[in-house]
Parts: structure tokens; C-alpha cells; sequence
């Protein structure tokens, strides 16, 4: 379900007309979590380390009203529920485009996600449908290979989209903790930096 902003008392009005007339309206940034207590957590459910994270990256996202806006046809809309449309890696090397919805609980929402990475994984191509192209959703990414301190995404102007990205790297010690490096791009239309630090806030909590 969505909800259209009434831009004419939008608080944001101002921020949206300036930022949409942008040839490149999205910003973005890089942090670190600390994935420690996570890591233990994925280990002692049995749970691919993956999913676990993704679950939490969903509820944090779900819990910031900004990183819910999507611009549909020049209008403003909210939704109750994001999802996932993740990059699911193949034993070729080559990726697929995936539809992961999202459950507030984890045992709720493995084995939807499981069925679709199986999916992904068994399909050539990457997979463009209506339904990993949706607008309620994260576009998300892992590449556990490089602990990345910045990242760009690929992505054509003339083509509509307010979905944040988000991406995270590879794992590594520092002291006794494990961190991990995570890339969050939004439309500076609908989201500042405050919000992006909601997000971040949020994740570092659900991840413990």
C-alpha cells in the first residue's frame, strides 16, 4: 500500500523541486558497522550471514519514512513496505536481479528469500521483470571480495528512479571487532543526511 504526499504542505516541497531538476539527484555515502554480535548470531541460527544482514538492512530502511518516498509520475508517494531487490551472485560469475519481500520476522522471511536466491541461481540473465523493478524496494548489493571506502553505481538519467541503494563489503578485524564497510545512495529530494543516519543508526542496532 501507498499513500500520495500532498506536496503543497509538504515540508519538503522546497528540497524536492530543487533536487529533482538535478541531472544527477542522488547522493551517498560510506560507513562502518560493527557486524561482531551479528556474525555470532547468523553462526548460532545457522543462517547465511547474507540474509541476516539483509533482514536487518530491510527493517532499518522500513523504520525511516524517508527511505519509503518514491517519485511516481512527478507525485510523491509513501509506502507501508519496502523490499528488496537484490544482485544474487552465480557459480558463472555473473549476477540476477531478485525480488526478496520483506517479514519483520527472520523465520518469516528465509524461506521466501531462500526460494528466490534458489530461483536467481538456477535462471540465466539478469532477470529485469516487472516484479524485481518494482518501486518499493532497496536496490542492494554485497561484495564481500573488497572493503570498499567508496562506491558509484552504474545508472541512466533518462530513466525514473527514487529507490535507495545500498551496499555493503567485505568483513574484516579490527581489534577484537569485525566490521564492515556499507554504502547507502538516496534521492537528495527525499532524504538528507539525517535520514541516511537514521538508517545507519537503525541497522547498527537490529545488527546488535
Amino acid at each position: 500500500m501507498k499513500h500520495l504526499i500532498d506536496l503543497a504542505s509538504w515540508n519538503r516541497r522546497e528540497h524536492f523541486a530543487f533536487f529533482s531538476a538535478f541531472e544527477e539527484p542522488f547522493f551517498g555515502l560510506v560507513a562502518t558497522v560493527d557486524c561482531t554480535r551479528a556474525l555470532a548470531e547468523a553462526k548460532r541460527l545457522g543462517v547465511p550471514f547474507f540474509l541476516y544482514y539483509l533482514h536487518a538492512a530491510l527493517r532499518a530502511v522500513n523504520q525511516v519514512e524517508a527511505l519509503r518516498y518514491r517519485i511516481e509520475n512527478g507525485q510523491v508517494y509513501c509506502y507501508d513496505r519496502i523490499h528488496a531487490s537484490a544482485t544474487i551472485g552465480r557459480p558463472d560469475h555473473t549476477f540476477g536481479f531478485s525480488f526478496i519481500e520483506h517479514h519483520d520476522e527472520l523465520a518469516a522471511f528465509l524461506p521466501t528469500a531462500n526460494a528466490e536466491i534458489a530461483a536467481v541461481q538456477a535462471s540465466p540473465g539478469l532477470r529485469l521483470n516487472e516484479t524485481t523493478g518494482r518501486p518499493d524496494v532497496i536496490h542492494f548489493s554485497a561484495l564481500p571480495w573488497v572493503r570498499f571506502t567508496g562506491l558509484t553505481h552504474a545508472r541512466s538519467f533518462g530513466h525514473p528512479d527514487s529507490c535507495p541503494k545500498i551496499s555493503v563489503g567485505q568483513t574484516y578485524l579490527e581489534g577484537a571487532a569485525t566490521l564492515m564497510p556499507v554504502s547507502i545512495n538516496a534521492h537528495h529530494g527525499l532524504a538528507d543526511g539525517y535520514h541516511v543516519g537514521q538508517f545507519l543508526t537503525a541497522f547498527q542496532g537490529f545488527l546488535g
